[in-house]
C-alpha cells in the first residue's frame, strides 16, 4: 500500500467518531489503571500499528489492540491466548461489557474509573446506550489517516535533541500528538478540561512546551495543530507556512486544515513546514536554547556515502 493522504469528512463520521472516541476511553483507561506513572502521562497513549492503534504491552504482559482492517478489538495475553470484541454497531455500554468481560476471561480483570473525560456530556460507560454507531469505512479511513500523520511527526520528532514525548495517540481528546521541551518549568496550570481534574493538567504541563499533532474533529477534514505553553510573547503572530495555517484566538493555537496538507503538491512537507514553524515560533519567541536542543547528527556516526549500517562493521 503507497503512501496516500485519505479524505474524511468531518460531518460524515460524527456518529461514529463519537462512539471511537468512548470506546478508545474505555481501553485506555486500563492502561492508565496497571501502567506505572511516567512524566506527562505518557503511560496512557495509544500507538499506530500497521492495522490500528495498540496499547503495546500493559503490566503483567497483555496487549489490546484496535484492528480497524478486520475491525475487532483484540486483547492479547502472554503467550498468545487471545480475545475479541466486534467492532460493529453496538452500544458503548455493550462495548465496555465485552471487553471487561474479556479481559476477566484471560485473567486480567481490571478496575477503571467508568466514566469518561475531557468531554462534557460524560455519561458512565455502563449507562451509555446513546452512542452506538460504527461505521467501518470511516473508521479504516481515520485509521490511515493516522498512518500518514505519525510518519510525518515521527520524522519531525528525529529533528530534536532534547526532551521530546513519543509520537502518541491521546484517548482523552482523540488527538496525535508530539511534544518538544526546552527544559524549563512552566507556570502552574489553570485546568479546566471538562470532566477532569485540574491536577490532570498540572502534570501534563509541569515544564515548558512545544506541541503539535492532528485533531479528527474540527474544520472539513480535521486539523494539524501546533501551541505552546506557557505561550510566549509574539507567538500568534510569528509566520507561518504554509498559506492555509493560521491562528486561532478561539482555541489559542495555529491550526492547518488537514485538506490543505491533503491536496498540496507534497503533503508530507506541507505538514513539515507547519510543525516546523510553528515549532520556531515557541522557540524563537520564548528563548530556548536550539543551539543545544536541536538534534545535529553527530560528525563520523553515519557510514560514508550512505551505505546501509550494519552490527560490529559485517
Amino acid at each position: 500500500m503507497g503512501a496516500e493522504w485519505p479524505s474524511l469528512r468531518v460531518e460524515d463520521w460524527t456518529d461514529t467518531r463519537e462512539t471511537l472516541h468512548l470506546w478508545t476511553q474505555i481501553v485506555g483507561k486500563v492502561r492508565l489503571a496497571r501502567a506505572p506513572m511516567v512524566n506527562h502521562w505518557w503511560q496512557v497513549t495509544l500507538y499506530v500499528t500497521p492495522t490500528g492503534l495498540t496499547t503495546s504491552m500493559i503490566p503483567p504482559g497483555f496487549e489490546i489492540a484496535f484492528d480497524f482492517c478486520a475491525h475487532v478489538l483484540r486483547i492479547t495475553a502472554l503467550g498468545g491466548e487471545q480475545r475479541t470484541v466486534a467492532l460493529a454497531p453496538r452500544t458503548v455500554a455493550d462495548f465496555y461489557g465485552a471487553t471487561t468481560t474479556a479481559l476477566a476471561e484471560l485473567g486480567y480483570a481490571t478496575e477503571i474509573w467508568p466514566v469518561p473525560v475531557e468531554i462534557e456530556r460524560a455519561i458512565p460507560f455502563a449507562e451509555d446506550t446513546e452512542h452506538a454507531s460504527y461505521d467501518p469505512d470511516a473508521a479504516h479511513r481515520f485509521w490511515l489517516q493516522l498512518v500518514e500523520v505519525d510518519r510525518v511527526l515521527h520524522a519531525f520528532r528525529a529533528r530534536y535533541g532534547g526532551k521530546v514525548s513519543p509520537v502518541h495517540f491521546f484517548w482523552g481528546a482523540l488527538d496525535m500528538a508530539v511534544t518538544r521541551f526546552s527544559g524549563r518549568r512552566a507556570p502552574r496550570h489553570p485546568g479546566g478540561a471538562p470532566n477532569c481534574g485540574d491536577w490532570v493538567m498540572v502534570e501534563g504541563y509541569s515544564h515548558e512546551l512545544s506541541s503539535c499533532g492532528f485533531w479528527p474533529g474540527g474544520g472539513e477534514e480535521g486539523a494539524f495543530y501546533a501551541y505552546a505553553y506557557p505561550e510566549p510573547d509574539g507567538f500568534a503572530t510569528h509566520p507561518v507556512g504554509p498559506a492555509a495555517a493560521f491562528y486561532s484566538d478561539e482555541f489559542q493555537q495555529f491550526l492547518l486544515p488537514y485538506e490543505a496538507v491533503r491536496t498540496a503538491p507534497d503533503p508530507d512537507a506541507a505538514a513539515l513546514e507547519f510543525l516546523q514553524d510553528t515549532y520556531e515560533a515557541a522557540a524563537i519567541r520564548g528563548g530556548w536554547d536550539r543551539a543545544a536542543l536541536e538534534y545535529v547528527p553527530v560528525e563520523g556516526a553515519r557510514p560514508p556515502g550512505g551505505a546501509v549500517h550494519r552490527r560490529h562493521g559485517a
